[in-house]
């Protein structure tokens, strides 16, 4: 069983400012939302949506912290009723200065 796991090829996720975490372990968020970030900013993607559902609140909860870790995070906040309310978190990332 665990050789078949380890021959399962990397997923691609479309970098479209929407990630939404419903198929991912937590223990992958850790290094998942700082690389999806960080290939919205290459894209010039500088509002995104992270979907993490309702919940206990416990992935909310990782995730805020998460981000506020982040120094490309500007800001972010929970959506409103129509983005997913307190399911989902908008992030606006910083641009890049050049």
């Amino acid at each position: 069983m665990d050789e078949d796991f380890e021959e399962l090829e990397p997923v691609e996720l479309p970098i479209d400012g929407v990630l939404d975490l419903h198929t991912f372990q937590p223990r992958e968020v850790g290094t998942l939302i700082p690389d999806y970030l960080a290939a919205c900013r290459e894209k010039g993607i500088f509002d995104v949506r992270i979907i993490h559902g309702k919940g206990q609140g416990i992935l909310q909860r990782r995730v805020h912290a998460i981000l506020g870790r982040l120094p490309e995070v500007a800001a972010f906040r929970l959506a409103d009723g129509s983005g997913g309310g307190w399911g989902a978190t908008l992030v606006r990332l910083k641009q890049e200065e050049g």
